[in-house]
């Protein structure tokens, strides 16, 4: 039994499928052949079909368009993001999402968008300040033990990297959580930047030793947060070299000209930021196996050359031989010159006859040669004075200058105060030379024969005037003169013994002692 349901008004009822289609009939037949000018975004090149896909936007508004490929092939200019065109076609739907878009026949440049001449305007002002300088860039660190992700925390980006980390060399990640798109995407990212650096190198969480900077692809407009000003600033200052992965391959920021590194892709941030493990053991282990290869080589090669060594090398009797023959034949030489030494030594001090005469005359010279340079003394010196007065007037006739009479008056005065002087260093002079006399009389008078005698001892001479020096030298009946201090006395020599009566010596009570039986000389 059909149940008939009231209808609350009569209006017809469309399905789905319909009213799209209608759309579609009513937007393509009141917008046939339209002109659009707009902002090329989004823009990634031609599809895998040949087909290209972006948008068109201004400052309020943003149409999807496409390019069929059988029309991109004839187009006489190839868009570009950022560029601002004037496009030709027609409008239609898709309704499959409810979307509508140009289909584009002819496409014509326009100028330069709105956001593509803000962010030119803004890289030249950074560079112009020199933050993408290349010194101001620093080197990756070859094995970081923690590395630092500044990206969203539910992506598939953070996801990439940490596996690509973990196949390559797995170690320690610390992730900064910031949003990668939207109007709070700057600050945050360079928050996250200066907080990194801001961390203390003991302190609970790991200060990193890289920084990885990602996002996945996307349009100008959501990228538009990796231009900032204030993230560009916080990459160029940051102490942590920084590794920007923003975008795919053909997208660019200015992130990617403050960073120390850009990486096409996230996946590819990650493997410029750690080797692989696998790599670094195997290399290691080659070089561990040729270290050792080579270690053998080389003491094989050193033990071959001591061998070679000492097979070229005479025995120790041979090395030793003529330095030992050399040594022997020094020692015997030695024994005879030091007994020639001794003996020219010996020749030379008999040589040297030191006597009173001897000093005597040499001090008489001395003084003769004192007094002669005595009385020559003040010759000289008025010789001398009377060639300096002379010079003196001589150069003071030819000098009238002012500066040159003071030189001759200061002259004058100099050799005036040395002639004051010169009787002081004559008398000082001739002390001095005195007082060597007298230490040179003292000296003939200590080795005088007479101070010898005035202490008892006595001189014996033959009668030509030699001295008796040994007691063999005279025989009994020759006769000597005895010289003492006061005067000389003739004496014979003989024998006590043999008739002669010995004089008598004396005791300590006066008593003369009777002679002892020796002979005696007197």
């Amino acid at each position: 039994m059909d149940e008939t349901i009231d209808s609350p008004t009569n209006a017809h009822e469309y399905s789905v499928s319909e009213i799209s289609i209608a759309l579609k009939r009513t937007v393509e037949d009141a917008f046939g052949n339209v002109r659009v000018r707009g902002e090329i975004s989004g823009y990634r090149g031609p599809h895998s079909s040949g087909h290209a896909y972006f948008s068109l936007k201004d400052d309020r508004s943003r149409i999807e368009a496409v390019i069929w490929k059988g029309t991109f092939g004839k187009l006489k200019f190839r868009p570009e993001e950022g560029m601002e065109v004037i496009a030709t076609g027609k409008l239609t739907t898709y309704p499959g999402s409810s979307k509508y878009q140009i289909v584009i026949d002819n496409l014509e440049p326009a100028g330069a968008g709105a956001l593509m001449a803000l962010l030119e305007e803004r890289k030249r002002r950074l560079q112009a300040e020199g933050l993408f300088d290349a010194g101001r860039k620093q080197l990756l660190p070859y094995l970081p033990r923690v590395i630092g992700v500044v990206t969203s925390p539910t992506g598939a980006v953070i996801r990439d990297i940490i596996h690509r980390i973990s196949d390559r060399f797995p170690l320690h990640v610390v992730v900064w959580p910031v949003r990668v798109q939207g109007e709070t995407t700057g600050a945050e990212v360079a928050n996250a930047v200066a907080g990194f650096n801001a961390l203390p190198e003991d302190g609970g969480i790991a200060r990193p030793d890289v920084i990885i900077v990602a996002r996945g692809g996307g349009s100008l407009e959501d990228l538009w947060g990796f231009n900032d000003e204030a993230v560009v600033r916080a990459v160029a200052a940051s102490d942590i070299p920084v590794i920007s992965a923003v975008g795919h391959e053909t997208d660019w920021t200015l992130i990617d000209l403050a960073a120390d590194m850009r990486a096409p892709t996230p996946t590819g941030a990650a493997e410029m930021a750690v080797p692989v493990k696998a790599e670094l053991e195997a290399t290691l282990a080659s070089l561990g196996a040729r270290l050792r290869t080579c270690t053998s080589r080389h003491l094989d090669r050193q033990r071959q050359a001591v061998r070679s060594a000492a097979r070229a090398l005479p025995s120790p009797d041979q090395l030793f031989a003529l330095p030992r023959r050399r040594f022997d034949e020094t020692a015997g030489r030695l024994d005879r010159a030091a007994v020639a030494a001794a003996e020219r030594r010996r020749a030379r001090l008999s040589a040297i006859r030191l006597s009173p005469a001897t000093l005597e005359r040499g001090i008489a010279e001395a003084r003769r040669h004192l007094a002669r340079s005595a009385a020559q003394l003040p010759k000289c010196a008025d010789a001398y004075f009377e060639r300096r007065r002379l010079r003196l007037q001589t150069a003071a006739a030819r000098l009238t200058i002012e500066p040159f009479a003071r030189r001759n008056a200061e002259a004058r005065r100099g050799l005036e105060r040395t002639a004051l002087r010169l009787p002081r260093v004559v008398d000082t002079l001739l002390a001095e030379r005195r007082k060597r006399l007298a230490q040179a009389t003292r000296l003939v008078d200590s080795l005088s024969v007479k101070s010898v005698l005035d202490r008892g001892f006595a001189l014996v001479e033959h009668e030509d005037g030699t001295l008796a020096k040994r007691a063999a030298e005279i025989s009994d009946g020759m006769r000597l003169a005895l010289r003492f201090a006061d005067g000389t006395r003739s004496a014979v020599a003989g024998d006590s013994s043999a008739g002669g009566e010995a004089p008598r010596q004396r005791t300590k009570s006066g008593t003369a002692k009777p002679p002892s039986g020796q002979g005696d000389l007197f």
